[in-house]
C-alpha cells in the first residue's frame, strides 16, 4: 500500500504540473526575474521594415477568399513591401483561377494535392525576402500584425515570432466555442511568460513568422508543420518570440465533433514531433529550451494522459482502504474526480440538448482534449492520418465579437 500511496501521489504531481503548476513555476521565475532587473526589453532600429511574404498553403478556400485579400491588403504595412503568396496545390473549387485575377498576388498551383507541408516546401523556393509569415486562408488578421512582427526581428537573436490565435465568440458559445476559447487564453499567457523566460515552445500555424535563412525543408508526413518548423528554428540557436498584438482570428469548430476531430490529428502530430524532436530533451545540451519544451508539451502529450487513466483506479484502492464513505484524503480526491466526470458528462448531455451551461464547459472540453490524445496516439501508432487536413466543419462569423485566445 505504500508503494500504491507513492505511486499515487507522484502521479498527482506530474498531472498538477503539466497543467497548473507549470504555469505556477513560470510565473514565480518571471516575478524574481523582474525584480532582479534581468527581464529587458531589445530596443531596435524603430525604422525597419523589410520586405516581408505573406505565404498562404490554401485548398480550396474559395469562400474564404475575399475577406483574406481585403483583410491583407488592409494591414498596416507599407504594401509595396508586402508580397503575397499563395500555394494552391490540388484546389479544385476554383480557388487559383479567382487568385490569378489579382496583380498582386503570386499563386502557385499544381493539380496534384500532396498535403500543407509538400505545398510549404515547395512555395519557400520561391521566398527571396528577409522574412516571411505564414498565415492560413481562412484566418483575420489584426491590423497591425505584420508591423508587430516584424518588431520583434530587430532583435538578432529572434529566428521566429508566433502570433496569438484568437476565436470568435458568442454569447450563446458551444463548448467547443467556449472551451477552446478559455483554453487559447490561459495558453496565450503560458507563451507570453515562456518568450521572456527565454522562448515560446512552438508557434502558432494560423500566425507565424521566421527568417527566411533558417528555413528548413520539412519531412513530407509531417503533421504539426508549423510547431516543427519553429522548433527547429530555436534548436538552432535562435529564439521564437510572441506577440500578442500580432493576431489571426477565426471561428471555433461547429461543435465538439468537430473539434475533437481536430484534435485527434494535433495529438498524432505531437507524438510524431517528440518522436522526431527527441533530441531537445536533452537538458545538458539546450538547457532552458528543453525545460521548457518536456514542461510545456511533452508531459501534456505522453506520461499526464497515461497517468490520469491511472490515477483514478490507484485512487479508488487508497480510498477503499481508509472508507469510500469516511471521506478521508483519499476518498475526498476519489469523489473529486468522480464529480469532475459526472460535470463532464452532463455537459456532454447538455450539450447534445443544446443547453448552455458554460460552468460545465471546462471540465467537457478538458475530457475532450485527453480523449483526443488517446484517439492521436492510436492513430499515430497504426501511421494511418495523412498529411492532407480533414477540414473541420466551423461556426458562423456573422455578428460574433472577437475572442481573445
Amino acid at each position: 500500500m505504500e508503494v500504491l500511496k507513492y505511486l499515487f501521489w507522484v502521479s498527482l504531481f506530474i498531472i498538477f504540473y503539466s497543467y497548473l503548476g507549470y504555469g505556477i513555476v513560470l510565473f514565480l521565475i518571471i516575478k524574481i526575474r523582474r525584480i532582479l532587473g534581468l527581464s529587458k526589453e531589445f530596443n531596435g532600429n524603430t525604422d525597419y521594415e523589410p520586405e516581408v511574404t505573406l505565404f498562404v498553403a490554401a485548398y480550396n478556400e474559395k469562400d474564404y477568399l475575399d475577406r483574406k485579400i481585403q483583410n491583407s491588403r488592409n494591414l498596416e504595412y507599407p504594401q509595396d513591401k508586402v508580397i503575397q503568396l499563395w500555394v494552391t496545390d490540388g484546389s479544385d473549387d476554383g480557388t487559383p483561377e479567382i487568385l490569378k485575377n489579382y496583380d498582386d498576388i503570386k499563386v502557385l498551383h499544381q493539380p496534384e494535392r500532396a498535403g500543407k507541408i509538400a505545398a510549404m516546401n515547395r512555395g519557400m523556393k520561391h521566398v527571396k525576402t528577409p522574412i516571411v509569415i505564414f498565415s492560413d486562408g481562412n484566418t483575420d488578421l489584426g491590423k497591425e500584425s505584420i508591423k508587430e512582427i516584424v518588431r520583434l526581428f530587430r532583435n538578432p537573436k529572434v529566428g521566429c515570432v508566433s502570433g496569438e490565435k484568437r476565436i470568435y465568440g458568442s454569447d450563446a458559445d458551444s463548448a467547443s466555442g467556449a472551451g477552446e476559447g478559455m483554453y487559447w487564453k490561459y495558453e496565450s499567457q503560458l507563451k507570453k511568460w515562456d518568450a521572456e523566460l527565454y522562448s515560446v515552445v512552438g508557434a502558432a500555424g494560423e500566425l507565424f513568422a521566421i527568417r527566411t535563412e533558417l528555413w528548413q525543408e520539412v519531412e513530407k508526413d509531417t503533421l504539426l508543420d508549423d510547431f516543427m518548423i519553429s522548433l527547429r528554428v530555436a534548436m538552432s540557436g535562435f529564439t521564437i518570440q510572441y506577440n500578442p498584438n500580432a493576431f489571426a482570428i477565426e471561428t471555433a469548430s461547429a461543435n465538439v465533433k468537430e473539434e475533437l476531430k481536430r484534435k485527434i490529428r494535433i495529438s498524432a502530430g505531437g507524438i510524431q514531433s517528440v518522436v522526431r524532436l527527441r533530441s531537445l530533451l536533452n537538458v545538458f545540451k539546450y538547457g532552458t529550451l528543453s525545460f521548457q519544451y518536456i514542461s510545456h508539451r511533452v508531459l501534456r502529450w505522453t506520461l499526464t494522459p497515461l497517468l490520469l487513466l491511472l490515477i483514478l483506479p490507484m485512487n479508488y484502492l487508497l480510498a477503499k482502504s481508509e472508507g469510500l464513505l469516511n471521506f478521508g484524503m483519499y476518498s475526498f480526491l476519489f469523489w473529486g474526480q468522480i464529480a469532475f466526470y459526472a460535470a463532464a458528462l452532463l455537459g456532454w448531455f447538455l450539450e447534445h440538448r443544446k443547453i448552455r451551461l458554460k460552468a460545465l464547459f471546462i471540465p467537457y472540453y478538458f475530457f475532450i482534449m485527453n480523449l483526443s490524445l488517446y484517439l492521436g496516439f492510436g492513430r499515430y501508432l497504426k501511421g494511418n492520418q495523412t498529411v492532407n487536413w480533414e477540414r473541420a466543419q466551423r461556426g458562423k462569423m456573422e455578428k460574433m465579437a472577437v475572442q481573445d485566445a
